[in-house]
């Protein structure tokens, strides 16, 4: 006993002695604009909310495209599907709350959860703002939730739904990203508040990531430089420690939508069953995998997934 309460003070030591060394403040967003929010980026003031989105393309397009992205993510995830659609699509996408540069909640949504409904809430919110009545949604990860909430929430408004490695139901996950392990302690996560060694981000990137070597610096730079914006880290470790699994996915089996799901073959975040799932408990839906890729396999490949989605987009017309 006395040998392990001596170890144990070492390893205390030891890491009071390594926190200065990746202790990393937040950043105010006023300082990451000008990288972070080139043109056609902009800023709207929603309901006191300050949210970070881009609208390109055609604004007469009766059915714009939503774009959501998933965990520690940002709008830039979409930036291959928006190019490839926008020429004749009007595409809208968005930072969400607690992540970007939108930051955590503000304004009248201050003080709210982390959850997919209330994010649901927030992009009908931010679309009846934007005068959008009727879209097509699609979303990854956290965002595929999302996506599927606003589906079942609200029926009448949306034209076609796109889940890309969606959230929702209870995961099996062998290689959850170290960050978000970290996030849900307790105490660990307090202290992550204030903490984000690089390598953190390498190592999240490569579980999301089929392909390791199509992970460049100035993705990371990405990554890293947005999770640093102030008040994220506090968001996301309060996200974490209240997330619950499967929390009203029986909404599912009613939606109405024509829906397409892509996967990654490669996730090992949300594993390719859970497609199938989907695709039994959505009626019609149809389900493509791109067996090399990993969980974000519209930023992985956007070209051959969003080929994808254009022929699925063709089998509508919007009216």
């Amino acid at each position: 006993m006395s040998l392990l309460l001596r170890l144990l003070g070492v390893l205390l030591m030891l890491s009071a002695l390594a926190i200065p060394l990746v202790r990393a403040p937040d950043r105010p967003v006023e300082t990451l604009v000008a990288r972070w929010a080139p043109p056609p980026s902009e800023f709207i003031d929603l309901k006191g909310q300050l949210v970070h989105y881009r609208d390109e393309g055609p604004k007469s397009d009766p059915a714009p495209i939503v774009l959501l992205h998933g965990t520690s993510a940002s709008l830039h995830t979409w930036e291959g599907w928006a190019k490839a659609l926008r020429g004749q699509r009007r595409v809208i996408s968005l930072d969400l709350p607690a992540f970007g540069l939108t930051g955590p909640f503000a304004g009248s949504y201050a003080g709210q959860t982390y959850t997919g409904a209330n994010y649901a809430r927030f992009v009908l919110d931010l679309l009846d703002q934007l005068a959008v009545q009727r879209f097509v949604v699609a979303g990854n990860s956290l965002g595929g939730e999302v996506a599927w909430r606003i589906a079942a929430a609200a029926p009448q408004r949306v034209a076609q739904l796109v889940l890309v490695d969606a959230a929702g139901y209870p995961m099996t996950a062998t290689n959850i990203p170290l960050g978000w392990q970290i996030a849900r302690l307790p105490v660990l996560g307090r202290v992550a508040e204030h903490l984000l060694p690089r390598p953190l981000i390498v190592q999240g990137l490569h579980a999301v990531y089929g392909d390791p070597a199509k992970i460049t610096d100035a993705l990371i730079d990405r990554y890293f430089e947005l999770t640093l914006r102030a008040g994220n880290r506090a968001a996301l470790v309060q996200r974490a420690q209240q997330w619950s699994a499967e929390e009203g996915v029986q909404r599912v089996t009613g939606i109405s939508a024509p829906t397409l799901i892509l996967w990654g073959g490669r996730d090992r975040l949300i594993k390719p069953a859970l497609a199938q799932r989907f695709e039994a408990d959505i009626a019609g839906s149809q389900r493509v995998v791109f067996a090399d890729l990993g969980h974000v396999p519209h930023e992985e490949d956007p070209a051959r997934t969003v080929a994808a989605v254009q022929a699925f987009l063709a089998t509508f017309v919007p009216r």
